[in-house]
């Protein structure tokens, strides 16, 4: 997918991405604590930045952030999210050129968005600003889509109503990610994380998606009534629930 198409595809999505798109398992931040040595004194660029839902974590734990993001009205949002916390510093720039100096931070994160780099230019990037030494992790919400009969439901919804939703899914990447981080070793940790639907939240969370089509597209309505179709059928007091593996891949790039 051309990079200018994969910057671009969420501007219509912004209000439905900052509402309802999911945060991430409270055991992430200790694991990189604990694993990759992670202090509020180190420098971290979090690249594809978007409405800055990881980012938010990492100035919680009292990072100096630099949040990267190639998408205006994204990161505009994530601004606005973030409330011009003092530690932040929001950059238009991009995984492959993300304007920072050489060997400036000592973490490179990424949460929800390397499947969308062009990976030989990100890896090469991300060692420039990297420190001697400084780590890099990857990480996804992955939701499960046969855990429950809803999920099941959900997941054929998109495969017959999606745009391009077989082409884009991050498991493509997630699959064969040990080679970004070749020829040093990443390690892989998963966390269970969930999240919890009345109908209009559900609505939005699915269009949140990029390859959730649109009003005005063919698709839109029919995937609407279906997506109503199987949220009466497997409500429980008003709620449906997708369920996630958060997947966090983390290691050096020497």
């Amino acid at each position: 997918m051309p990079a200018s198409d994969a910057t671009t595809r969420f501007s219509t999505r912004v209000e439905n991405y900052v509402r309802y798109r999911p945060a991430y398992p409270p055991e992430v931040i200790p694991l990189l604590r604990n694993e990759c040595g992670l202090r509020p004194e180190h420098l971290i660029a979090d690249i594809a930045s978007g409405t800055g839902i990881f980012t938010r974590l990492l100035l919680n734990n009292g990072n100096r952030v630099f949040a990267v993001e190639p998408n205006a009205d994204m990161r505009l949002a994530g601004e606005r999210f973030l409330q011009n916390d003092p530690r932040l510093t929001s950059l238009s720039g991009t995984a492959e050129a993300t304007t920072l100096p050489d060997h400036s931070v000592d973490f490179v994160t990424a949460a929800q968005a390397a499947h969308w780099f062009d990976r030989v230019r990100a890896r090469r990037e991300f060692v420039r600003i990297l420190k001697p030494g400084g780590w890099c992790a990857l990480i996804w919400n992955e939701r499960r889509t046969s855990s429950t009969p809803f999920l099941r439901d959900y997941e054929q919804l998109l495969l017959t109503y999606g745009t391009d939703y077989e082409n884009v899914r991050h498991e493509r990447t997630t699959e064969t990610l040990p080679g970004f981080f070749h020829p040093s070793a990443c390690v892989e940790r998963v966390f269970a994380y969930s999240q919890h639907f009345d109908f209009e939240a559900l609505e939005g969370r699915l269009l949140s998606s990029s390859y959730a089509p649109l009003n005005g597209h063919p698709n839109h309505a029919p995937m609407l009534k279906e997506l109503r179709r199987i949220y009466d059928l497997h409500q429980s007091a008003g709620r449906v629930s997708f369920e996630y593996n958060t997947r966090v891949f983390y290691g050096h790039l020497d």
